[in-house]
């Protein structure tokens, strides 16, 4: 997977860009790995906020599907795990839809290949000839 990441209004030290790497990295172990992980992390003012404010936003893109999630807090770290946790649950939801639509379209296959009953196998046991 391709880990673009992006600043704004902070510098990116080698210990945040290794936190980022493990974090968003480990979402491949929940399924299909994404093509590409835009990370974008900086420093926000807010009128009513007093202090520093931390956003982090990721778009995790799949084949066929954009995954995004955005979080702001006090501390850098604690808004890109809450964006990990919430990336984790629509990866599960995204999964279970792509496993839901692959055993719908197997279910009316089998629906299609339904056999007559004089093209079935007969079964073990005694064989009834019909006279």
């Amino acid at each position: 997977m391709q880990i673009i990441i992006k600043t704004k209004g902070i510098s990116l030290n080698q210990a945040l860009r290794i936190f980022i790497e493990e974090k968003i990295g480990g979402l491949e172990k929940f399924g299909k790995a994404p093509i590409r992980a835009e990370i974008e992390i900086g420093r926000t003012t807010e009128h009513r906020r007093k202090g520093k404010v931390f956003r982090a936003e990721v778009q995790l893109v799949f084949p066929g599907e954009v995954l995004r999630a955005e979080a702001e807090r006090k501390d850098l770290r604690l808004a890109i795990v809450e964006v990990e946790d919430e990336l984790q649950e629509q990866i599960k939801k995204y999964k279970n839809k792509n496993f839901s639509k692959i055993k719908r379209n197997q279910r009316a296959g089998k629906k299609e290949l339904k056999l007559s009953p004089s093209a079935k196998m007969p079964k073990k046991g005694r064989i009834i000839e019909e006279g």
